[in-house]
């Protein structure tokens, strides 16, 4: 079974080999206050600027989810009643809002649609010290350019900017100056199993943290950050999830090479669709597709036909999201899907098509 789901997806080829090398260092049994943790800690985050091309200056911490990430930035950074405006265009945007505004209270919902972007200059941010956008909206597979991005760095250059890049992450170049907090979990552009999370901050972020002052939680950011800097962790982390993490991305070209080969398989993806027919992208604006997760829109019976003769035949795809469910299906682009992966799916597809003629 290939797994073409936009999260979680498929795993690298080589994670038995990660796993045995795990198991044979010792470090699944080593105590993460240890010094041999520290040098994995420290290891990793030293790959993760790397590999990733993230700014020096930006500061790394693991959590065990994107969802967790929206929990401590809501109660570290915002608190009861702290407002954040909340853009999105789909499903994951939608419940971020939702999720922050038990917590605080005062989260307020922007959405938009599939084929247009809000003017920057006319988000009502007067009020709200954080604006929170997802990168990358799987449920869809839109996606926010980096142009975009740009524009409101320079349009609201006091705001804390979050932004949910959990399936453009480690798959796409992204932009880190436009934002302050980026986040995303691992078992999407990753390929690594899912329960581990990255929340990256920038030195606004962390003045920010620090300005406000909360320290109650276990998760809290400015207790994160303190255990970072001594390269250990608030509580017991997810060790081999780190140490699958870095073995990874050892073996991972820089992020620009990888950036180049999601967009230009995207690009033959539609180029594919083009020539098959029967089914055409969920987001018509092609500035606002995501390379990373395609979506595609088609009859509710073809759709349904399409997925169970892609199992049957050991591929499997992503259903439809939130209101698109019953109409679109998804398919993952992320660097673990092999060239021979995406042939074997194409050869299939354009068998299925063409027999619905």
């Amino acid at each position: 079974m290939i797994s073409f789901y936009p999260g979680p997806s498929k795993v690298w080829d080589r994670l038995p080999v990660y796993m045995q090398d795990a198991w044979q260092s010792g470090m699944l049994s080593v105590n993460h206050r240890s010094p041999q943790f520290a040098r994995l800690w420290q290891d990793l985050v030293l790959e993760l600027h790397l590999k990733l091309h993230i700014p020096p200056d930006y500061q790394i911490l693991p959590f065990s989810s994107a969802t967790e990430c929206w929990e401590v930035i809501a109660q570290s950074l915002l608190g009861p009643a702290g407002q954040s405006l909340h853009l999105y265009n789909g499903a994951f945007g939608e419940k971020w809002q939702e999720y922050t505004l038990r917590l605080t209270g005062a989260a307020q919902g922007y959405p938009f649609g599939l084929d247009q972007l809000p003017h920057p200059q006319q988000l009502p941010l007067q009020d709200s010290p954080l604006l929170a956008l997802t990168h990358n909206e799987t449920s869809n597979g839109t996606a926010l350019p980096d142009a975009y991005m740009e524009q409101l760095r320079q349009a609201w250059p006091e705001v804390l900017i979050a932004a949910d890049a959990t399936s453009s992450m480690a798959a796409l170049a992204l932009p880190w100056h436009a934002a302050d907090l980026w986040f995303a979990s691992v078992q999407k552009g990753f390929g690594l199993p899912a329960g581990l999370a990255l929340l990256i901050c920038s030195p606004r972020a962390v003045a920010a943290a620090e300005k406000r002052g909360e320290n109650s939680h276990y998760n809290s950011l400015l207790f994160s950050l303190e255990n970072a800097r001594k390269q250990q962790t608030t509580h017991t982390p997810n060790v081999l999830g780190l140490y699958l993490l870095w073995r990874s991305l050892k073996d991972r070209p820089p992020m620009a090479e990888t950036d180049r080969l999601i967009r230009h398989r995207h690009r033959q993806w539609l180029q594919f669709w083009q020539e098959v027919g029967v089914f055409t992208p969920l987001c018509p604006a092609p500035v606002l597709q995501s390379p990373s997760v395609l979506a595609l829109q088609g009859g509710k019976e073809a759709i349904s036909s399409l997925k169970q003769a892609a199992l049957e035949r050991g591929f499997y795809l992503g259903n439809g999201y939130g209101r698109w469910k019953e109409s679109s299906f998804r398919i993952a682009n992320f660097p673990a899907l092999t060239d021979s992966d995406i042939d074997q799916l194409q050869a299939f597809l354009r068998e299925w098509c063409a027999a619905r003629g």
